[in-house]
């Protein structure tokens, strides 16, 4: 059973804690895919601090929802800084970024038309 499936199984049903699906790691930026579907991707990101992601682009737009932590979105330029309980709209085909300003966790929901 893959990694993804126990994870669904697991919170089929029930409840889980989401900021404890995935751990911070020393220097790094650590993923878990939660949901694959040709739909669409829901993937868990923690972020040790001064980590990011570079600016890049997606032909999707991509919903990031801050479940532990600060960090700060570029959006076609501008900074904007995300909290826990945040939830920010990237659009698609627009250059973005992601910044840990601290140790931080995200959900990122990317959604294919």
């Amino acid at each position: 059973m893959s990694e993804e499936s126990k994870i669904l199984e697991a919170c089929l049903g029930q409840s889980q804690g989401l900021a404890g699906l995935v751990e911070y790691s020393d220097d790094s930026v650590v993923s878990k895919t939660l949901v694959h579907k040709s739909v669409g991707t829901i993937t868990l990101f923690a972020f040790d601090e001064g980590q990011r992601l570079s600016e890049h682009t997606s032909p999707y737009d991509a919903v990031v929802q801050v479940v532990d932590g600060t960090g700060e979105v570029t959006i076609d330029g501008r900074d904007i800084a995300v909290s826990c309980g945040q939830i920010i709209v990237m659009p698609a085909n627009v250059p973005h970024a992601v910044n840990a300003r601290e140790r931080f966790k995200m959900l990122l929901t990317m959604i294919r038309s």
